[in-house]
């Protein structure tokens, strides 16, 4: 058979890259969600990684395995907020001028922050645009690398070492590993690791019900585009698989999860309100799948991945505000 995109040796090999840049996560529970959810859940939470999220991992995993002549020349990204600031801050770290191309409506908070860490921002119109076409024309005027939010190996090796480092500190005692899915980059890279290295776990992505490109295309065994989605889930909002990552999820992935926006703002609820942790829509899917009920029967020891925590306080009070809060049965009363 043809080897895979990314391997198990690969993530190893960026894990090596990131260290002493990237943050060792911490891994939180909570009693309140083990009984909702009637099993042990850990939660890896890459909301406490640089910049808010996991995507410093793999930013930084593909600028570090650059060539010199690469970096001075500069590196261009795609995104609507938290790889462009990945991008922005391992660029600084590297010594790589960064450009990068977000939409008009990106949260204020995201676009502060990836200037703040010296990128130039260019923007342009999701409705209406192609920010890859813009970010090839760009990079192939100025000579610029691209740097995709997830469709590089290089990338999804880096995004891998998440469920690297919680391997190591669960000890591997865990029976299903879930986490979002928008590109396929972060589930692709933690799939490879938990198949190459434990027994029989579950792997399962979690989809706004407004973006199941991924459940649809796993369905049809070739990739499926939908409608631009329409969620609170910024970072989830991909169209359609990326073909790399596709690549890999199609034999990595036993199922796909699919949440509303409302369970969305109830696992953020929850994790504020009981574990503590402050998640914006995209970083709470996983959270939000166990709060409803939605995993497997017979599951025993889950690990959710909290992928990211960019939210400015106006929205994260105008969305939690409102919530009812959800149970493990899936439904809802009044707080």
């Amino acid at each position: 058979m043809p080897r895979p995109a990314v391997t198990l040796d690969d993530v190893r090999a960026a894990a090596a890259r990131i260290e002493g840049a990237a943050h060792l996560t911490p891994l939180v529970s909570s009693r309140t969600l083990d009984d909702i959810a009637g099993t042990q859940v850990v939660c890896k939470a890459e909301c406490f990684q640089r910049v808010g999220a996991f995507k410093f991992r793999g930013a930084y995993s593909m600028l570090s395995a650059l060539e010199p002549e690469q970096r001075a020349r500069g590196v261009i990204a795609y995104s609507s907020g938290n790889h462009a600031q990945a991008v922005a801050l391992a660029a600084q770290l590297t010594g790589a001028p960064a450009t990068v191309v977000m939409p008009t409506d990106a949260p204020a908070l995201k676009r502060a922050a990836t200037e703040g860490y010296g990128a130039r921002v260019v923007t342009y119109d999701r409705a209406t645009e192609d920010r890859e076409q813009i970010a090839r024309g760009l990079a192939e005027e100025q000579g610029l690398t691209i740097v995709p939010p997830y469709e590089h190996p290089l990338i999804i090796a880096g995004q891998g070492t998440v469920a690297l480092e919680l391997v190591e500190q669960t000890g591997g005692k865990i029976d299903t590993l879930v986490t979002p899915v928008g590109g396929g980059g972060l589930i692709a890279g933690c799939g490879t690791v938990v198949r190459g290295l434990l027994d029989s776990v579950r792997v399962i992505g979690v989809e706004p019900l407004a973006g199941d490109d991924t459940l649809r295309s796993l369905r049809a065994g070739e990739r499926i585009g939908v409608p631009f989605p329409e969620t609170i889930a910024d970072g989830l909002q991909i169209a359609i698989p990326g073909e790399i990552t596709f690549g890999l999820n199609r034999d990595l992935l036993d199922d796909v999860l699919l949440v509303s926006d409302a369970e969305l703002v109830a696992a953020m609820r929850f994790a504020f309100e009981r574990m503590k942790i402050v998640l914006e829509p995209s970083g709470a899917a996983g959270l939000a799948a166990v709060l409803g009920g939605k995993l497997p029967a017979g599951t025993r020891r889950v690990a959710v991945v909290l992928s990211g925590g960019n939210v400015d306080a106006r929205r994260f009070a105008e969305l939690v505000g409102k919530v009812t809060v959800i149970h493990g049965n899936g439904g809802h009363t009044d707080p």
